[in-house]
């Protein structure tokens, strides 16, 4: 799987060794924040641990460029609760909801 950075469509592609998208990550970047809106997988791409390639990458790329994240989609927040590397970066809110 080959994962690359498609910044005018403001998302990370996976793509297969035939170039057929496996899936997706799409982001906003606002100054030095950037938020992770969706990830999409392909059905036939499913349990292949591509949203897992995915969301390595997009954590990696706003590493590397000093960049808050702000993780709006439910897929990689919660990849995030169980990949504690990137903690540093992650934006959370600690509010209390009642």
């Amino acid at each position: 799987m080959k994962i690359s950075d498609v910044p005018e469509k403001g998302r990370f592609e996976a793509r297969d060794d035939d170039g057929t998208l496996a899936g997706m990550i799409t982001y906003q970047v606002t100054g030095n924040v950037v938020a992770y809106t969706h990830t999409k997988v392909e059905p036939e791409f499913e349990h292949h641990g591509v949203g897992g390639e995915l969301a390595r990458a997009a954590m990696e790329d706003a590493l590397a460029k000093g960049r808050l994240v702000v993780p709006i989609c439910p897929f990689l927040a919660g990849w995030l609760d169980k990949n504690h590397d990137y903690d540093a970066i992650v934006a959370r809110s600690h509010r209390r909801v009642k």
